[in-house]
């Protein structure tokens, strides 16, 4: 069953995810070398407790971090810890979410740590950025499921090819819905499927989180002894990003940018729905 919101409910949804958006930038800025993955999960933590919000990651089938920190060939549910020193030309996703009177926000970020980045590494996370902007784009009433990963993998598959080769995207893991849960129906996939046909229809009240993750290799993936932590087989590098969206009767508004998304989606001629919050 896909859950279908109210324009109240949506509302609060927006809440969360501007929280989840401040999460962003205040890890992002202190994603600095020589700070420990753990840094990030406090500051993450304070900014969930500046605004009244509770984290949705935390405790989640026994998840011990309020965010989840992927290093370089960790894909995604990299686990915050003390060990773990970011250091000048680490790519980092950190993946967020919040709660707000029990509805939820969830967003995904790559960061650049430090200096001295491949511009292999700097493409992986445009073009990922920008295939999940070409997902949000293909929220739209009218369009089916498939519609969105088929976008997605487009984008994907129209970009030159890096150095490596190609770009793997991950198989396994893919977007999902979002709303009173972290995870709900229906399962994004983040590529074509044919066997699993066109999916629902978009229609407003539906609200989706959209989360390409792409290697600079292959597109298999396995989970460490922690049960948590998704590496590449090969350990290439990987980046992740992720918005939640959600569909209105005016439109589309991205829940956890602090703009709706108005300026990414105006590039694809897609007018965001007013932002209920002003």
């Amino acid at each position: 069953m896909v859950e279908i919101k109210t324009p109240e409910q949506i509302a609060k949804m927006r809440a969360a995810g501007l929280v989840v958006a401040a999460m962003h930038k205040e890890c992002a800025a202190a994603a600095v070398p020589g700070a420990t993955t753990k840094d990030l999960d406090e500051v993450a933590a304070k900014v969930l407790a500046d605004h009244g919000a509770k984290p949705n990651f935390l405790g989640y089938g026994g998840f011990p971090g309020n965010i989840c920190t992927s290093v370089n060939d960790v894909v995604v549910h990299g686990i915050p810890d003390r060990e773990t020193v970011l250091k000048s030309g680490d790519v980092l996703s950190i993946d967020a979410g919040a709660i707000i009177d029990g509805w939820h926000g969830d967003a995904a970020i790559t960061v650049f740590v430090g200096e001295g980045h491949a511009p292999e590494l700097l493409e992986l996370s445009r073009v990922t950025e920008e295939s999940m902007w070409a997902g949000l784009a293909a929220m739209r009433k009218g369009n089916r499921l498939v519609d969105i990963s088929k976008a997605v993998e487009g984008y994907i598959r129209r970009q030159p090819r890096p150095a490596s080769g190609k770009y793997g995207i991950i198989e396994d893991y893919g977007g999902h819905g979002i709303g009173s849960q972290m995870h709900m129906d229906p399962h994004v996939l983040n590529y074509v499927e044919r066997r699993r046909g066109r999916g629902p229809k978009l229609v407003p009240g539906m609200c989706l989180a959209i989360e390409p993750m792409v290697s600079l290799g292959t597109a298999k993936t396995h989970v460490l002894e922690d049960d948590w932590t998704v590496v590449t087989d090969d350990h290439s590098c990987s980046s992740h990003w992720e918005h939640s969206i959600a569909l209105t009767e005016q439109g589309p508004l991205v829940l956890t940018a602090p703009d709706g998304g108005r300026a990414k989606l105006a590039e694809y001629g897609v007018e965001t729905a007013p932002d209920p919050l002003g």
